[in-house]
């Protein structure tokens, strides 16, 4: 082969290699472009499906609000949704309408009319943090919880029997309180019992305040031979919008507590020395006793004479009155009337008649005093008028002038004095009236003549006060 030969063949080669390269290059592109294209199409079908998806869920929505616009407001039960939606599981809320502990039983207005009276902080100051990460806590300032409503949560118990437990106590209160049907949820409602052996009287704490009222119907109940004395503590303050009253009555317990309304009864003229159990035995002989006290002497324990009492069915009053008014024990004579004119005003049998001689247990003759004690030129007039109703001023002086005006009556009147309140301060004699005779005849004929009288609606109650006592300015 010449040299011309081999020149041609390496040439074509040459050109059979360049032509291979050129259909490679021409494959590669052709595939790009249909890899462009076909990423082209799939975008488009994707963007089209969208926009068909949207259109459809417009259309849906248009749809629906005609048919709400259209269907009536109270469909009927059995109309069922149709919706190809998935309804959504109602999430609970864990912090929303949540009552702080403590509060559980309290309305929200209730909660918001404490917290207008300062009884609970409108906000409470939580720890805040500093650029460089510390936690500042402000002012301490208390927190919404069991301790804001713990004072409307306990109660005073007294009269309790000597050497009782706190476990005796609570077991007891816990069991009446589920007898009664008063409980408000499982478990015990007595949180806790402090007894004070010295001076005789516990404290009750309760798991709510609604509870803790209803328990105020146990006042007077018999607990081991003693008849308790239930009571809110000193520092009790009534929370907006909650009864400070139970609802209740336990039949069978006879409150110590006689509120004052048209079927209060006073009794009068009882012997100093007869105790609560021989009064209300002479009374329960008309019928059974809602409430009953026997006011006695806060220094001595003694009884003053008189007493007040409501019963359960008070249709029976009048029989009471008739029965009881003018009836000879010893040497004196029953009053007993109503404690405050109402709207029914009952007629009393006159206390002139022939008395009705009771034997009563423990009555003793040889031991018998005079009604108001030893006879003084001071005369005390008590069931007369109100702490509240000494405020003002103007009917302060209309109160004086008006008891002056009838105590000169009965002879002249030295000196008048009404213990006024004061803020802060516990006033000795608030409520009571006292009067300084000239003479002790007058002071005598007074208490005969205002004795039983009705003053403000009020049967008026008489004692003799010690002069020396009285000029010290001490109104016990």
């Amino acid at each position: 082969m010449s040299d011309f030969d081999e020149f041609e063949r390496q040439l074509s080669e040459n050109k059979q290699g360049v032509e291979n390269l050129n259909s490679l290059e021409r494959d590669k592109e052709n595939r790009h472009r249909r890899r462009s294209s076909s990423r082209s199409r799939s975008r488009e079908r994707k963007r089209r499906s969208r926009e068909r998806r949207s259109r459809e869920r417009r259309s849906g929505s248009k749809d629906r609000r005609h048919r709400r616009s259209t269907q009536p407001q109270n469909p009927p039960q059995d109309i069922v949704s149709r919706s190809p939606h998935r309804e959504k599981k109602k999430k609970v809320k864990k912090y929303w309408d949540v009552p702080p502990p403590g509060f559980e039983h309290i309305t929200p207005m209730q909660y918001k009319a404490m917290q207008a009276a300062g009884q609970i902080p409108a906000t409470a100051l939580l720890p805040t943090m500093t650029p460089d990460g510390l936690a500042v806590t402000p002012t301490p300032v208390p927190v919404v919880g069991s301790q804001m409503t713990r004072q409307a949560r306990r109660l005073y118990v007294g009269n309790i029997p000597f050497g009782i437990t706190e476990e005796s106590m609570m077991d007891f209160f816990n069991a009446q309180m589920r007898l009664g049907g008063l409980t408000q949820a499982p478990g015990n409602p007595v949180l806790a019992v402090q007894i004070n052996q010295d001076k005789n009287f516990a404290f009750l704490e309760f798991r709510s305040v609604d509870e803790t009222t209803q328990a105020m119907a146990f006042d007077g109940i018999i607990f081991q031979g003693q008849s308790l004395k239930i009571r809110r503590p000193h520092d009790y303050q009534p929370l907006p919008g909650m009864s400070e009253n139970p609802s209740v009555y336990v039949p069978g317990v006879v409150s110590t507590v006689v509120p004052d309304s048209a079927h209060k009864l006073f009794i009068g003229g009882l012997p100093n020395y007869l105790n609560d159990d021989q009064v209300k035995e002479l009374l329960t002989s008309f019928g059974p006793l809602k409430a009953f006290n026997l006011v006695k002497d806060s220094a001595t324990g003694l009884s003053k004479g008189y007493a007040f009492c409501e019963y359960v069915d008070v249709n029976v009053n009048d029989q009471a009155i008739a029965g009881l008014n003018g009836m000879q024990l010893g040497d004196k004579k029953l009053l007993v009337q109503r404690a405050s004119v109402g709207a029914k005003n009952a007629t009393l049998t006159s206390v002139n008649q022939t008395p009705v001689t009771l034997q009563v247990p423990g009555l003793m003759n040889s031991s018998m005093n005079q009604m108001g004690g030893i006879p003084t030129e001071v005369l005390c007039l008590m069931n007369m008028v109100a702490p509240e109703e000494l405020l003002d001023d103007d009917e302060y002086e209309e109160i004086l002038e008006d008891v002056r005006d009838e105590c000169s009556k009965y002879g002249q009147v030295k000196s008048i004095e009404i213990p006024r309140p004061v803020d802060g301060l516990e006033v000795p004699g608030t409520g009571k009236i006292f009067v300084e005779f000239t003479t002790l005849f007058d002071s005598q004929k007074a208490m005969q003549g205002l004795t039983g009288r009705k003053f403000a609606n009020r049967v008026v109650v008489t004692k003799y006060c010690d002069p020396d006592a009285y000029h010290r300015r001490e109104f016990w």
